[in-house]
């Protein structure tokens, strides 16, 4: 069974999907200086507004987005929902154990937490189960109204692409017709930030994918999620679709916490599966969008599978180095601009790269071309490996 996109709701610091894609075209960047807590030094980061955002009203925006750009109303009963973030409700967490600690005597000063009064939350005890990681596809279920399967997914970095994967298998196992799917982050809190600075994985200046002169990572907020159905639904309500999803390839390194495996055997599989499952070849890819994280290991790893396996040459690029790394919305982000490539027929450039460390065929500044199938490439912690295979229309906008 075919499984189409006829929606996309995106917020990232570029903006909403549009203004976005506009963003990114023009080879602009939101990554700025940012001193979110007072406790802690300024950064280069990738936020939504001047303080931390709302991962529930970031829910509800990418999710109210995407219904609208699908020309649907809610309630949708029989929709499903697949949501995932590998931070969550991690902000509400760190404010509740703040408070719980002054409460209680054990902490000298009241805590520096601006900013998290715009989560709007009630954070008391009481009221701890609308904190839990599955949130986002709970609220997101709620507000449309859907009484179908509500999946969560964790997968670190990979988790917008596992969460899109298990969207499309939902509709191809018959379970439902229609799934909205994607990921969420919210990450700027002061416990993320200091562990990223501990791990010394955070650029100093911005974030410059693939480049010799690379740091690390820029933090980021912003979300994604898709709207999937069935070939079958969205013709008989003759929806415009931007694309196909053709297939996916899931895999673990089992190899450490945080760094990927030297030997990429387990990344490898991953895109082979995919390339397998959608009945493609490497010479059948007009385009991957990768991970592109700006970290030295990541961005080596990464053009070196490539290389190995696309030796033909594709045309590639990141993105992060215009919206920040969203962490577990990357892939979900990552995918919907690769149907905006299909849509538009012109591919996003890889902003931030100046001088490459390798010789493939980069974006540089938007490039109008082709573009029948894309990739999309997600590397998480822990090994999570996530490749999606996504593919033009008849009926595609254009």
């Amino acid at each position: 069974m075919q499984v189409c996109v006829t929606g996309i709701g995106l917020v990232s610091a570029l903006g909403r999907l549009k203004p976005s894609w506009q963003h990114l075209l023009n080879s602009e960047s939101a990554i700025s200086w940012y001193q979110p807590f007072a406790n802690l030094s300024p950064l280069p980061l990738a936020m939504i507004g001047k303080t931390p955002a709302s991962i529930e009203q970031l829910t509800y925006q990418v999710v109210a987005d995407a219904v609208e750009d699908a020309n649907l109303t809610i309630p949708l009963k029989d929709c499903g929902v697949v949501i995932g973030s590998s931070r969550s409700c991690q902000a509400a967490w760190e404010q509740l154990a703040q408070e719980q600690m002054t409460s209680h005597g054990k902490l000298d000063t009241e805590p520096e937490y601006p900013g998290f009064d715009s989560l709007n939350e009630i954070l008391t005890l009481e009221h701890w189960l609308d904190t839990l990681p599955h949130q986002p596809a709970i609220a997101a279920a709620h507000y449309i109204g859907s009484f179908g399967p509500v999946l969560a997914p964790m997968a670190a970095c990979a988790t917008g692409i596992w969460a899109i994967a298990q969207g499309f298998e939902l509709i191809q196992t018959g379970q439902c017709q229609r799934v909205i799917a994607g990921a969420v982050e919210a990450p700027i809190t002061p416990l993320t930030l200091a562990g990223f600075t501990k791990m010394g994985a955070l650029a100093k200046t911005g974030a410059y994918p693939f480049d010799k002169q690379r740091q690390g990572l820029v933090l980021a907020e912003g979300g994604s999620v898709l709207v999937l159905e069935s070939e079958d639904l969205a013709d008989r309500r003759a929806a415009p679709i931007y694309g196909k999803l053709l297939g996916f390839g899931l895999t673990s390194d089992a190899y450490h916490v945080s760094t990927p495996n030297p030997d990429r055997q387990s990344a490898i599989a991953a895109i082979k599966q995919c390339l397998d499952r959608s009945h493609l070849f490497p010479t059948d890819i007009d385009y991957i969008h990768t991970h592109g994280t700006g970290t030295k290991l990541n961005d080596q790893n990464e053009a070196q599978l490539i290389q190995q396996l696309f030796p033909q040459g594709v045309a590639i690029s990141s993105t992060k180095g215009a919206t920040g790394h969203t962490l577990g919305a990357s892939g979900a982000i990552g995918t919907a601009l690769c149907l905006m490539a299909l849509k538009h027929q012109v591919l996003p450039p890889c902003i931030g790269l100046r001088e490459p460390e390798w010789d493939l065929d980069f974006v540089t500044i938007a490039r109008q071309c082709e573009v029948r199938q894309a990739l999309c490439f997600s590397f998480g912690f822990g090994g999570q490996n996530a490749v999606t295979a996504i593919g033009i229309s008849s009926n595609c906008r254009h």
